[in-house]
């Protein structure tokens, strides 16, 4: 009775489409127990709201760092709880942190396109915290397609001979997709075709879709399992953040879905020097030549760590490749000290494929959290400078962090 009960309220909460239940929804509140590390919004535009982080340290380093989440789900995979908060984290080895929270999509938001992504949210971004802090040169983050957003804004800038970023890391993140795992199964031509007219009414995405289709690649993890524990022994899931985080997803605009898949995806174009244009202005990953950090993990089945390596040889900056264990979430939010699971693999060159490089890398225990930030500040020799407190710059406090935007279901 009490699985066949958790049946019935999976199937209403879906409205008649079976929406599994796997977290404890009413574990957590976002703002009250998941993205606490105190900040304030100081700039908002129609795709995002940028927070600056209350510094943790009574100096900090010059450049201020931008952490770009992916808009499939929200921010807070950035400042879980306060000891797995990646941003926490980089605040505590004295970064000047800014964070792009997206807006959760509507009709109105429909036609908003991939370079509207980049205009108004990394671009946007790096204004705005001109303003606040003054500075002209920042370090900048991306995880899954905000690493492919990172990517491409790094290109278009290269393009330009625009020098504002001096490190770019990227977590998770494919540029060649070329072997793109199973996650091909799910989308090809055909597939796009439905997409484009599911979406011509709505004029976005509904968030369910790709949170489905990621499930089904893990479906003895992410679908099985809860239809054991729900229906058949009729227990509750219980409270894990990043369950609670992965089912707190969020719509897609149409044009931007549409566009990324034909032109990123299934045409490949990041790999194809000039095949894509943003902004009027063709991009070439091979111009990127900032040093650029690298994390791919081992059992990663959104982004496989083998179609993630070829990046060490599009780029022409130095690059620094690191494989990490577990998959696409849990291991990148694998904080260092008692809670780090899993651990990590490094090698200096990079040879042709994939495996020859695992064959002679050395696995390291703990997180790889301190060797990213050691590698930011080996890119650093210039003196700290004292604590930037939001609002103090040339942008007004707008709102407490979290903000609005993350709060929209």
């Amino acid at each position: 009775m009490d699985g066949l009960r958790n049946l019935v309220e999976d199937l209403e909460r879906g409205e008649g489409r079976l929406d599994i239940n796997t977290n404890d929804a009413a574990a957590f509140v976002v703002g009250r127990d998941l993205a606490v590390t105190p900040g304030k919004v100081v700039y908002e535009n129609a795709l995002m709201q940028l927070i600056h982080y209350e510094p943790q340290t009574e100096t900090q380093c010059k450049r201020p760092l931008l952490f770009v989440p992916p808009w499939i789900n929200k921010y807070y995979i950035f400042d879980m709880r306060p000891d797995n908060s990646m941003v926490k984290f980089m605040l505590e080895q004295g970064h000047s942190v800014f964070l792009i929270s997206w807006v959760n999509p509507t009709r109105e938001h429909a036609q908003m396109s991939f370079e509207d992504y980049m205009k108004l949210g990394p671009l946007a971004a790096l204004e705005a915290m001109q303003k606040a802090t003054g500075e002209d040169r920042f370090d900048i983050l991306g995880f899954c397609i905000g690493g492919i957003l990172v990517t491409a804004t790094l290109a278009w800038l290269a393009a330009r001979g625009d020098k504002r970023i001096v490190t770019a890391t990227t977590l998770a993140t494919m540029v060649d997709f070329t072997n793109v795992g199973e996650v091909g199964v799910f989308i090809d031509r055909d597939q796009l075709s439905a997409l484009r007219t599911h979406t011509a009414e709505s004029g976005y995405l509904e968030n369910y879709h790709l949170q489905d289709m990621f499930s089904m690649i893990r479906e003895n993890d992410l679908v099985w399992s809860f239809h054991v524990m729900n229906y058949l022994m009729g227990q509750k899931p219980p409270a894990f953040d990043l369950l609670f985080w992965n089912a707190d997803s969020t719509r897609l605009p149409a044009a931007m879905l549409l566009w990324y898949l034909e032109k990123i995806y299934i045409e490949n174009g990041l790999r194809q020097p000039g095949h894509l244009s943003l902004d009027g202005t063709p991009i070439d990953l091979s111009k990127i030549d900032v040093p650029c950090f690298v994390l791919a993990t081992k059992e990663d089945h959104i982004a496989p760590w083998t179609s993630i390596y070829p990046t060490t040889k599009l780029l022409s900056g130095p690059v620094k490749f690191v494989l990490g264990g577990s998959g696409h979430i849990a291991g990148v939010i694998n904080p260092p000290a008692k809670r780090a699971k899993y651990g990590y693999w490094l090698r200096d060159d990079y040879p042709e494929t994939p495996a020859e490089w695992l064959a002679g890398a050395t696995q390291h225990p703990g997180s790889w959290w301190p060797v990213w930030a050691e590698w930011i500040d080996a890119q650093d020799a210039e003196p700290r400078v004292p604590a930037r407190k939001p609002g103090q710059g040339g942008l007004k406090v707008i709102e407490d962090a979290p903000g609005r935007y993350v709060l929209a279901k």
